[in-house]
């Protein structure tokens, strides 16, 4: 079984990193997934509002990203939210505890799942990250729908080329929510899948929400074995008569 250590990131501020992570964690939980959920957000803290039971890691402190690295001594997935800006941290802290070593040790592997967006900007943190990290870690790009549904400058981009044809990069979509809806979850600091069984929220929003939620769960099933770690299969019983070699 590979443990895996789920790295949501993009420098950029407002691509849809901490409402792809909400989402995922609850992903996890509807499926009765064991994991870790990590937030560095210090100032929003958005993984944690929703998904309490979340750790905070503060990651001007390298010890603290230490702790989050060992944590996978006991555990088989963790997903890290990460706070805009902080990319250069995380890479120069990998060079430091040559992280790829470490995770060796641990049988992980580092999964870089970046949401772009119709901005230039977006792309080249992308750039950037994939850039020094190489064949190291695999990518996920998540093209958020949520300002525009076009991503030209990320789909005719040398970085998306070399994404694709050279780093073997998955892509998925994470669709449109309503501006309101949205605005009513973090009214309510309420998840979809807790939304959808709550009266506060009315019989059609309600089904804009499980809809919603159907199609972007359907994404991260198209990529599950890219994300999850393997499930071993269960040993068959042996019944009376079944050979023993």
């Amino acid at each position: 079984m590979q443990k895996k250590f789920n790295t949501i990131i993009n420098g950029k501020g407002g691509v849809g990193k901490s409402f792809f992570a909400v989402n995922f964690v609850q992903y996890l939980k509807d499926h009765d997934i064991a994991h870790t959920a990590v937030d560095t957000d210090n100032e929003n803290s958005t993984l944690k509002r929703f998904h309490p039971e979340a750790l905070f890691l503060d990651i001007e402190d390298p010890t603290e990203i230490d702790s989050v690295f060992a944590t996978l001594d006991k555990t088989d997935l963790v997903v890290m939210d990460c706070r805009a800006a902080s990319t250069d941290i995380f890479l120069d802290y990998f060079e430091e505890v040559r992280i790829f070593d470490l995770l060796q040790s641990f049988n992980a592997s580092l999964n870089l799942i970046m949401p772009v967006n119709h901005e230039t900007d977006s792309v080249e943190q992308i750039r950037s990250i994939s850039d020094r990290l190489n064949r190291n870690a695999s990518y996920l790009i998540v093209k958020n729908e949520a300002l525009s549904g076009r991503f030209v400058n990320y789909e005719t981009s040398t970085t998306r080329t070399r994404l694709v044809n050279e780093l073997a990069a998955k892509e998925i979509i994470m669709p449109k929510l309503y501006d309101w809806l949205v605005a009513d979850l973090n009214r309510h600091d309420s998840t979809i899948s807790a939304a959808i069984k709550n009266p506060a929220f009315d019989f059609f929003n309600r089904q804009r929400l499980q809809n919603w939620q159907h199609g972007f769960y359907d994404e991260l099933e198209s990529v599950r074995e890219m994300l999850l770690p393997k499930i071993p299969k269960a040993r068959k019983e042996a019944k009376p008569g079944d050979s023993l070699l």
